[in-house]
């Protein structure tokens, strides 16, 4: 007789990642957990400074306590989402959950969010959804969807971060022990979880909501590996998250790579801020990207390792908690102007926007601090002679304010696939027209 197995139900193809556990178990001989732990210590970097714990950035669980959910539920909800968000919520291919953004009328984004239809939602029958957002925006946007509510019918709740968990599991990690194991046991007693690939990204991980319905959880703090390695996943790849990196009511979508991260349907039917955001993406050319940036104080500036999959575990190489003496990314200021450092531009290349360590995120002119050609253009100003500075803050005039680092921005492998399957798409599309005009031609 078969021992019985557990089992349970993920929409869509986040049912691998859950599948993949009782697949593995046959081909991977046994380890114990001690064993196994030994393993794991012996293959993460130290990496200090703000993050007093390794980091791990080939595999890892994390709770995202940075992120908070919202519940959107009755019969007029997903119209109403329809309406406001950037996305399509009816299309068949967000069925399972799908990366957003809320905008104002001028077209600008006033909350990033990741949106999943919720089967727990409180009221059995009828359309619920969980909005996960920045949890220090959680209030605003709660108050935001609030204002547009007027006459739907639908109910609003901002759950409490006890009650529904939210996990980040990427690169594989072990699922026949440990943390992972433990974090089913749990999806197994509470009854429900929903696990998707994150939306934004290929092959940057997954997404595990749990409702935590019992008042201890087995995992611990021990078991976790530390939110900071996320983030620092997350600066790599150039995946911006949040309004301290997406600043509400100033950043573009598009410059923002709400776009390229599928973020946006440029087909679907009007919702607020439309007009600007498909008047960009069809007439205009985007200069300005948030790109993922290396900071360095002497020297040449670093070699950024090749594109492909294996670059991020490249770039863990270059991971440093300092740049130099005392200074560290976090001390740089919100919005610093990253200048050229022989002359200051009339315009600033680019603009600081958070970090870790000696890494973070920027908004950068393509074509000024990248190789970057835009469609339709010659070669820029770009020179890889051409250092960028960035301020690292403090009072006008003083030696800390004074003081300066090394900038070096990069586009990242998943960016770069991105563009080639859109110029390959367009030229595909060029030709079709170009062949059809020909025939319309012989016919006449």
């Amino acid at each position: 007789m078969q021992p019985a197995t557990r089992s349970i139900a993920v929409a869509g193809p986040a049912s691998a990642v859950l599948r993949h556990r009782s697949a593995r178990t046959a081909t991977i001989p046994f380890v114990c957990l001690g064993c196994r732990s030994v393993q794991r210590k012996q293959q993460r970097r130290p990496f200090s400074g703000t993050v007093s714990t390794p980091t791990d950035l080939c595999s890892g669980l994390t709770k995202l306590t940075s992120r908070r959910l919202i519940s959107v539920s009755g019969p007029d909800a997903a119209k109403f989402l329809q309406g406001v968000i950037t996305n399509n919520i009816n299309a068949p291919h967000n069925a399972n959950g799908f990366y957003t953004g809320f905008l104002t009328a001028q077209g600008r984004v006033v909350h990033d969010v990741i949106i999943y239809p919720d089967d727990l939602g409180p009221e059995p029958g009828k359309q619920s959804f969980l909005i996960e957002v920045d949890a220090d925006e959680a209030a605003t946007l709660h108050k935001h969807i609030k204002r547009y509510k007027l006459r739907s019918k639908f109910n609003l709740k901002l759950l409490d971060p006890e009650g529904r968990a939210l996990y980040h599991s990427w690169h594989d990690v072990d699922q026949n022990a440990g943390p992972w194991s433990k974090l089913i046991d749990e999806v197994h007693k509470a009854g429900n979880a929903r696990a998707v690939p994150d939306p934004r990204v290929p092959a940057f991980g997954s997404r595990v909501i749990v409702n935590q319905t019992s008042s201890s959880s087995p995992l611990t703090d021990g078991d976790l590996t530390p939110e900071s390695s996320y983030h620092l996943r997350r600066f790599l790849l150039g995946i911006p998250e949040g309004q301290s990196e997406i600043i509400s009511g100033t950043a573009l979508p598009l410059e923002s790579n709400m776009d390229v991260m599928n973020g946006i349907d440029f087909r679907k039917g009007c919702y607020v801020g439309q007009e600007l955001t498909i008047r960009t993406k069809h007439r205009g050319v985007v200069r300005k990207r948030i790109l993922p940036c290396i900071l360095y104080s002497e020297g040449a500036a670093p070699e950024i390792p090749a594109d492909g999959p294996g670059q991020l575990e490249a770039l863990e190489k270059l991971l440093k908690p300092e740049i130099a003496e005392g200074a560290k990314a976090e001390t740089i200021p919100q919005g610093a102007s990253i200048d050229k450092a022989d002359k200051k531009s009339r315009s600033a290349p680019g603009k600081w926007l958070k970090g870790i360590g000696n890494v973070g995120l920027a908004l950068c002119r393509l074509e000024v601090m990248t190789d970057t050609v835009l469609p339709g253009e010659t070669p820029g100003m770009y020179s890889p002679e051409q250092d960028f500075v960035v301020s690292l803050g403090g009072e006008e005039g003083s030696e800390v304010e004074a003081k300066k680092v090394k900038v070096k921005a990069f586009v990242p492998f998943w960016l770069k696939d991105v563009w080639r399957i859109e110029a390959e798409k367009a030229a595909e599309e060029r030709r079709m027209r170009e062949e059809l005009l020909r025939d319309r031609e012989l016919d006449v």
